[in-house]
């Protein structure tokens, strides 16, 4: 179970403490696509994301990892002059492992940061780096997706019972 729980929990990313990372060692920010930077039916990179992205240019590498195809992704990329994987099969960890070679990375120097527990948060812990869940910036998922929100919600509920997570609860 330890597997599908994040690092961090935050209610988007404009949330999160960045200068926190900094600090860390972190080096790298990877970034999910869809539902974390833009909703799913966004062609284009919205301008409070592309602002943020700019903003964290200054002091980390940042990066998109989204299972999502290179047509999808391409627009961003071009618009935040920064680089990315696509077609990277969360939860597998490749698209983590191309990102950690091509910067010449230390796996403590990444954060994974994602809408979904069952891909984006799953593929981080198992890939040993810091990981950060956000809520979804809209209610609209891929088909897939669907799949995998079920999944995900099965665990959230056998974490709640736990006491270890719980939705709506954020913490550092």
């Amino acid at each position: 179970m330890g597997l599908f729980l994040p690092n961090r929990y935050h209610k988007t990313i404009f949330d999160i403490n960045y200068n926190s990372l900094k600090e860390e060692g972190i080096k790298c920010i990877i970034f999910d696509l869809d539902n974390t930077l833009g909703l799913i039916s966004h062609k284009n990179c919205p301008e409070e994301s592309k602002k943020l992205i700019k903003e964290l240019q200054k002091d980390f590498i940042v990066v998109i990892c989204s299972n999502n195809t290179t047509k999808r992704l391409k627009p961003y990329l071009e618009e935040l002059g920064i680089e990315g994987v696509s077609w990277s099969l969360k939860p597998s960890i490749k698209g983590l492992i191309q990102i950690r070679k091509k910067y010449h990375l230390k796996k403590d120097e990444m954060c994974m940061i994602g809408d979904q527990i069952v891909t984006d948060v799953l593929s981080g812990n198992r890939y040993h780096i810091k990981t950060i869940l956000v809520d979804p910036l809209g209610k609209k998922d891929l088909k897939i997706t669907g799949f995998n929100r079920i999944i995900e919600n099965r665990i959230v509920k056998k974490y709640q019972k736990r006491g270890i997570f719980e939705r709506g609860k954020y913490y550092e």
